[in-house]
C-alpha cells in the first residue's frame, strides 16, 4: 500500500494506472456527494476530473524546483470567481485533491483505500440524525425602515414565540434607507413560525423577511 508505482520509474503503464485510479476515485467521490447533496452536473464532473489533473501536475513537477516554480506561475495567471458555497463543497474538493496527490506520487492502492474510506465516512455522517441542526433554531433576517429602532421594535413578538434570541448583525441596505437585521433564535413551538412572521411583517411595513434553519439563512459556512 505504501509502495509507489513510480519507484521503478515513469512508464506508460504506471502513468495509465495512476490516471485510471484518479478518475475512478474522483467519480466515486462525486457519486457519493450526489447521494447526500444536490450538486450541479458541472460541479460533479469537476470533482471527478480534479484528481487526474492534480496527478498530472504532481508528476510533471516530480521534485524539479524549476518546473515547480513554472507551474506555480502558470496557476497564478488563472482567475477564479468566488461563489457562495457550502462546507460540503469544500470538503469534497479537498478530498479529490488529496486523491490526486496520492496518485501523482504513485500510491494508487493508498488512493483507492482512502477514497473508499473517506467516501463511506462522509456518506454515513451525512445521513445520521444526531448531527442534524436543532429543529427549533432559526436564522431570521428582517429588513426594516431606517426610522425603526431595531433594538426593541420586535422584543414583544420574540417574547411570545421564542425562548432565546440573539442579535447577530445589523447593516444598512438600499443606499442607507433601510436596515437589514439578522437574528438567531430558538422557537418555543416550530408550528408557530408563520404566525410569528405575520406579526413581524406588520411591524416592519411588509418588507422582506427571511426565516429558516440557521445554516441555510446564513451567508457563511
Amino acid at each position: 500500500m505504501f509502495n509507489s508505482l513510480l519507484d521503478s520509474g515513469f512508464t506508460a503503464s504506471n502513468v495509465f494506472i495512476c490516471m485510471a485510479v484518479s478518475i475512478l476515485c474522483g467519480t466515486a467521490i462525486a457519486m457519493t456527494y450526489r447521494l447526500t447533496e444536490y450538486p450541479s452536473k458541472n460541479f460533479s464532473t469537476a470533482v471527478a476530473i480534479l484528481p487526474a489533473i492534480v496527478m498530472m501536475v504532481i508528476m510533471m513537477v516530480n521534485g524539479n524546483i524549476g518546473v515547480g516554480v513554472a507551474v506555480a506561475g502558470s496557476f497564478s495567471l488563472v482567475r477564479f470567481r468566488s461563489l457562495p458555497g457550502k462546507a460540503g463543497d469544500i470538503i469534497i474538493i479537498f478530498m479529490s485533491m488529496s486523491i490526486g496527490l496520492m496518485t501523482g506520487m504513485g500510491y494508487a492502492v493508498l488512493a483507492v483505500l482512502s477514497a473508499v474510506t473517506l467516501s463511506a465516512a462522509y456518506f454515513i455522517l451525512a445521513k445520521v440524525k444526531f448531527l442534524d441542526s436543532n429543529p427549533d433554531c432559526r436564522g431570521l433576517r428582517i429588513t426594516i425602515p431606517e426610522d425603526l429602532d431595531y433594538i426593541s421594535v420586535f422584543t414583544d413578538i420574540f417574547d411570545r414565540y421564542a425562548t432565546d434570541v440573539k442579535l447577530q448583525s445589523a447593516r444598512t441596505v438600499n443606499l442607507g434607507t433601510m436596515y437589514q437585521i439578522s437574528y438567531e433564535l430558538r422557537l418555543k413551538n416550530p408550528a408557530d413560525e408563520k404566525a410569528m412572521i405575520d406579526e413581524l411583517r406588520t411591524r416592519n411595513g411588509n418588507l422582506s423577511i427571511i426565516c429558516g434553519h440557521h445554516a441555510a439563512a446564513s451567508d457563511v459556512l
